[in-house]
């Protein structure tokens, strides 16, 4: 089992600075509630973590099954609720590919499924709690 550990120092309104895996990023709020907008929210930042996870494992598995594409983007859409503590309750993900005559649609649903059933750990968790689906275009 591995361990991880972060840190973030509040810097001054409701700005966070963080530092992951050597990369420091500050997380802000808008103007509205007392932030200056210096950086991402909170939870849009646990959307791109599932767009970078999933998308990592798809890309990864697509290399080992020798699929060659030239275009590959990760889409995520969330439904949040209107009352406290305000928390997605849907998320979709959405795969995109430029198709090319060499790339194989059912290689490619593998890997999406493989992602999402088997090895994202972001997604895998967030279904504990919440429904998240996927769905896959060619463009």
């Amino acid at each position: 089992m591995s361990h991880h550990t972060l840190n973030s120092t509040w810097k001054e309104g409701m700005a966070f600075e963080t530092e992951v895996n050597g990369h420091k990023f500050v997380m802000d709020a808008d103007d509205s509630v007392g932030g200056k907008d210096e950086g991402p929210r909170p939870k849009p930042l646990l959307l791109a973590s599932l767009a970078g996870c999933t998308g990592m494992d798809v890309i990864s598995i697509l290399k080992k099954m020798q699929q060659p594409f030239t275009y590959f983007n990760v889409d995520i859409e969330a439904e949040a609720t209107e009352e406290h503590p305000k928390h997605y309750h849907t998320i979709k993900v959405i795969y995109e590919f430029k198709a090319s005559d060499k790339l194989d649609e059912k290689k490619v649903k593998k890997a999406v499924e493989l992602s999402q059933e088997r090895y994202c750990g972001v997604s895998a968790l967030l279904k504990k709690a919440i429904t998240v689906d996927y769905e896959i275009k060619y463009i």
